[in-house]
């Protein structure tokens, strides 16, 4: 899982808070940077070197009144609907939940003093940058705590996508250490905890 500095770019902050950002892109971009429980960072507001690090919960694509009428179409032909989903530039929101940031010396675990500003690049994190922050399981916290997502899913498939940044030998541990912390957390909630652990089992 690597990445060059020309195809990590997720998309633009469209609005920001210290609990998380929305970021834009348009529909032909969409792919791998955009999966559910990847990693992101986007640069913290006045600040030359700091950047906060965020997990993808949502992604939306949006609709227009051109959509709309296609949808509500009995028939539509299928070289319109490729040129649609091909050719024009529908647009996609992708919502963050921050849990941590880089202070250019060392991560961070808790929000960030200041969120992105509007229309600042959002880039994929690196296997590496993934790798070294995973390290401290600490911002698990912050994921199963908030409110406003899917949180269970997503403390899963965070799980699995930071698994890829370790080799082979290193996946299965990754896993269990992830299970153990998880445990600790939800340890007098026993329910959902056995629903996470079974999402994350490898």
């Amino acid at each position: 899982m690597s990445y060059t500095l020309q195809d990590d770019i997720v998309g633009r902050v469209l609005r920001a808070s210290t609990r998380g950002f929305t970021c834009g892109t348009h529909s032909v971009r969409i792919d791998y940077r955009h999966d559910f429980g990847a990693f992101v960072k986007a640069p913290i507001a006045n600040d030359q070197i700091a950047c906060v690090i965020g997990l993808i919960y949502a992604v939306e694509i949006k609709d227009d009144l051109l959509i709309s009428e296609l949808v509500m179409a009995e028939a539509v032909d299928h070289t319109i609907l490729r040129d649609q989903r091909e050719n024009r530039l529908i647009p996609v929101e992708i919502s963050v939940l921050n849990v941590g940031f880089w202070t250019g010396e060392r991560y961070i675990y808790s929000l960030p003093p200041r969120p992105p500003m509007s229309l600042s690049v959002v880039h994929l994190c690196s296997a590496e940058e993934v790798f070294h922050f995973t390290q401290v399981p600490d911002f698990f916290r912050l994921v199963l705590n908030a409110a406003e997502v899917p949180s269970d899913d997503l403390v899963a498939s965070m799980l699995r996508y930071a698994a890829m940044a370790y080799s082979e030998d290193e996946r299965y541990e990754f896993l269990v250490n992830g299970g153990r912390q998880v445990a600790r957390l939800l340890s007098n909630d026993m329910k959902r905890l056995s629903s996470v652990l079974a999402l994350i089992k490898p």
